[in-house]
């Protein structure tokens, strides 16, 4: 892997989207202050990262019209909401990195992650920054698919179309860990309302020879995304177990 151009030491921040509702998560309020184990779902996201990786701040892309955040999330040293959310996470991931211009540097590390995914082990967050550390480009904590896929028939929803080969597939996950110059550049040309990660966005870049492809740093199983309000029970079980879980 070589090293990004640049002169000045390259700082890591992170980018956490949550300017969602939270539209299949359900309930009264948007999932990311969904309450697990008494503190919301997205102050314990923060903590997670905050914890295990030297960071320079914890930017935390919100809506508009948030006023959630300052109510029911502990303020921290180094975490500054960006009241810049969009339509789309994409939206708002590119809203937020044009709001960091003349903040990061085209070689800083950003580590984009799920407001949704509190659990993300200390272990895989150290994975992720040592083997990506001297990249020019950058990539993404992913585990590899182990269970057995099925294609659904769209023309009879329900029944099995055939069975798809899993071999070389990995499950995306986050922290997904990019230069800035590189992330501005994939969201400056990609389709916000397609694109569902920001590999997806440099994939694109780099097919078009702008940049290397990303590179898929083995992450977790424990590092679960909560979806469903079931996924709750699951994340504050993982979360009790500390350090025994890693």
């Amino acid at each position: 892997m070589s090293a990004a151009s640049g002169h000045k030491p390259a700082r890591r921040v992170a980018l956490i989207p949550a300017a969602g509702g939270g539209s299949r998560f359900g309930g009264s309020l948007p999932k990311q202050y969904a309450d697990l184990g008494g503190r919301p779902l997205l102050e314990r996201t923060i903590d997670a990262l905050a914890g295990a990786v030297e960071l320079a701040t914890i930017f935390v892309a919100l809506a508009p019209d948030d006023e959630l955040f300052a109510a029911r999330v502990r303020q921290s040293p180094g975490v500054e909401p960006l009241f810049c959310g969009g339509t789309t996470r994409a939206e708002t991931v590119a809203n937020a990195l044009a709001a960091l211009a003349g903040r990061c540097n085209d070689g800083d590390w950003i580590l984009v992650h799920d407001a949704a995914r509190p659990c993300v082990p200390a272990t895989a967050l150290h994975r992720l920054v040592t083997e990506l550390g001297d990249d020019a480009v950058g990539g993404l904590l992913a585990v590899p698919v182990a269970d057995t896929l099925k294609r659904e028939d769209r023309e009879i929803p329900g029944r099995v179309l055939r069975t798809e080969e899993r071999a070389g597939l990995w499950q995306a996950q986050t922290p997904q860990m990019f230069r800035y110059g590189v992330l501005r550049a994939a969201f400056a040309r990609c389709d916000l309302l397609t694109v569902t990660d920001e590999a997806q966005a440099v994939e694109a870049l780099a097919a078009n020879g702008m940049c290397a492809a990303p590179w898929l740093v083995e992450g977790s199983a424990l590092n679960v995304k909560v979806t469903y309000p079931a996924d709750l029970a699951l994340a504050a079980a993982i979360l009790a177990l500390g350090d025994r879980a890693a």
